[in-house]
């Protein structure tokens, strides 16, 4: 089990504590997943917010920190004979917890009395919002309310005092990010070799998977790899690749200490861009390029999505494909025709970092609103960037048939689109381009090492 010093993880408790004040806080780790039937489990991940603070990725844990008094119980149960039958001797539950500065170590039974006594008393029981039903469940025994009230009742204050915490990455954490960016590296190197004519697209993420798994890593999230990029998210691999395509590589690895990579790069399926994606693809990578470099401790990342959608229609504007003045364009809210997502979000320990405990929580605060318009709506993280701050720059260009077609039937902002002219790229499909980076004191570092991205770069790697 890989683990932090005992120290990284006193203190980020010590912190935790010191910045509620008041009250009993309880993690909850996540239980094992049957696929169909409970020896048959999906890979098991720890909850975040408990790898965090307790370090331990092991399943049937649970622990509390008593803010007043500053006890830390970690409460499982040890192995039987049994359990070591089946998946071999492991180090016992007490050894694991004084691991990551943990002395006191119950049965998960006694979990009931320990919140019960807290109930009693009339104290403050903190939870995180539960994502998993078996959690559920647990708190509503534990807690005596409603499912619905435990699903919308978790702690605003103690929500608040993790983000604190967890925005800000720590060198030993970059350490780890890196780790996981530079697997990811080769695991998109590799799809960008394997890659050619015939092939389905299942092939190629056969070869992602098992780069991931030779460096001893999983998938952050599931991959993302299709030659229909117009799909934000598609999961779907059975295609056949043919020439003249773009494929959309969008896949992270997960590092043994459970970091994230997330990278995007989109390549032709024969090696080599056509006139016409060349043309659109460094479009997208000056929208990335110019990103970037405007990265710096105390920007508005939603000024830096906005001002990406102004180097996108200023460039469309040049190629006919839509008309009139910029700035109102990107107030009418043009843009969300070809991105209707967001240019980025937090990683971290979590590919979309802590949003299981609310994304308004993680990338907005009271300075800025979350706007209704396509694509900007989509925006996950729009607050004013920090020191410490790791995030995603992950620009895109999409020609969605279905989207292209509803607008176009509406009339909608006709004075600005040539639907006309689009009509020559609803077979184009979509690129997108995406990076991990740090913000620094003084400006951003982009993590790990350079992954292929100009079109020099790609159709070399393709070709090699």
């Amino acid at each position: 089990m890989n683990l932090f010093s005992s120290e990284t993880y006193t203190k980020r408790r010590k912190q935790l504590a010191s910045d509620l004040g008041e009250g009993l806080i309880l993690i909850l780790g996540n239980e094992e997943a049957p696929m169909n039937c409970s020896d048959n489990t999906y890979r098991y991940r720890q909850d975040s917010n408990f790898l965090y603070y307790f370090g331990l990725n092991q399943a049937g844990l649970a622990a509390t920190i008593d803010v007043e008094s500053g006890e830390a119980i970690i409460f499982g149960q040890e192995l039987t004979i049994e359990d070591i039958i089946w998946i071999g001797p492991h180090p016992t539950l007490k050894s694991l917890g004084e691991k990551v500065g943990i002395s006191t170590v119950k049965p998960k039974s006694g979990l009931f009395e320990t919140v019960q006594n807290a109930k009693t008393k009339g104290r403050t029981i903190h939870f995180t919002p539960p994502y998993r039903y078996d959690n559920i469940i647990l708190l509503v025994d534990l807690l005596g309310k409603h499912h619905i009230e435990v699903k919308n009742g978790a702690s605003s204050a103690l929500i608040k005092a993790i983000v604190k915490q967890r925005s800000y990455k720590t060198n030993e954490e970059l350490v780890e990010m890196t780790e996981a960016v530079n697997i990811t590296r080769k695991m998109h190197i590799a799809a960008m070799q394997y890659t050619k004519p015939e092939l389905l697209e299942s092939d190629v993420v056969g070869v992602i998977l098992h780069e991931a798994k030779r460096y001893g890593s999983d998938l952050s999230y599931p991959a993302i790899f299709s030659i229909n990029g117009q799909t934000l998210h598609n999961h779907y691999h059975g295609n056949v690749m043919h020439s003249g395509k773009l494929a959309l590589n969008d896949s992270g690895a997960e590092n043994k200490m459970c970091y994230a990579g997330d990278i995007t790069r989109t390549f032709p399926v024969n090696g080599k861009f056509t006139a016409k994606q060349k043309e659109i693809y460094e479009i997208v990578l000056d929208m990335e390029d110019t990103s970037i470099s405007s990265l710096q401790p105390g920007i508005s990342y939603k000024d830096i999505h906005i001002n990406s959608n102004r180097v996108m229609l200023t460039k469309f504007k040049d190629l006919g494909l839509v008309k009139g003045d910029v700035e109102e364009m990107l107030y009418a809210g043009v843009g969300g025709l070809f991105m209707p997502h967001g240019l980025g979000h937090m990683i971290g320990l979590d590919v979309h970092d802590m949003e299981d405990l609310g994304e308004n929580y993680i990338g907005y605060d009271t300075s800025v609103e979350r706007s209704k318009q396509l694509g900007l709506k989509s925006l996950r993280l729009a607050r004013d960037l920090q020191e410490g701050f790791v995030l995603t720059v992950e620009p895109g260009v999409y020609f969605i048939p279905e989207l292209i077609q509803k607008w176009k039937s509406e009339q909608k902002l006709i004075h600005h689109i040539n639907y006309d002219k689009l009509e020559g790229y609803l077979d184009f499909g979509g690129i997108r381009i995406e990076d991990n980076i740090v913000i620094t004191r003084d400006g951003h570092q982009v993590l790990g090492e350079r992954i292929p991205k100009t079109v020099y770069e790609i159709e070399e790697t393709m070709a090699n």
